[in-house]
């Protein structure tokens, strides 16, 4: 495991490892996304109060570089896949021109 002044620590253990590519995988199919677009999964801290310890963050981008994401509030761990949105929420989770946000 590796301390990091903004995550706290970050588990690189195999199980963990294999969580992400999962998450990755299904987010990946769930909203029919070639192979060559970047789908980004981490698993982050939350401290604010009523947020989840660990929350799992999923970033993507489409065509022009059109960048969606969401949130699971939960570790990644215990993701399953039922807890992705579903498909035709896509153009939902875009991420408007100049929306600023810290999580992802």
């Amino acid at each position: 495991m590796l301390n990091t002044s903004n995550f706290g620590t970050i588990d690189r253990s195999p199980p963990q490892r294999a969580a992400l590519k999962r998450v990755k995988d299904w987010t990946r199919e769930r909203f029919r996304l070639d192979a060559d677009m970047v789908i980004s999964v981490a698993e982050a801290a939350c401290s604010l109060p009523g947020c989840p310890p660990l929350e799992t963050l999923i970033v993507f981008w489409t065509v022009a570089d059109r960048r969606h994401h969401y949130k699971i509030f939960k570790p990644v761990q215990e993701v399953v896949e039922d807890d992705l949105p579903p498909w035709w929420m896509k153009d939902a989770l875009i991420v408007p021109e100049g929306y600023g946000c810290d999580c992802c």
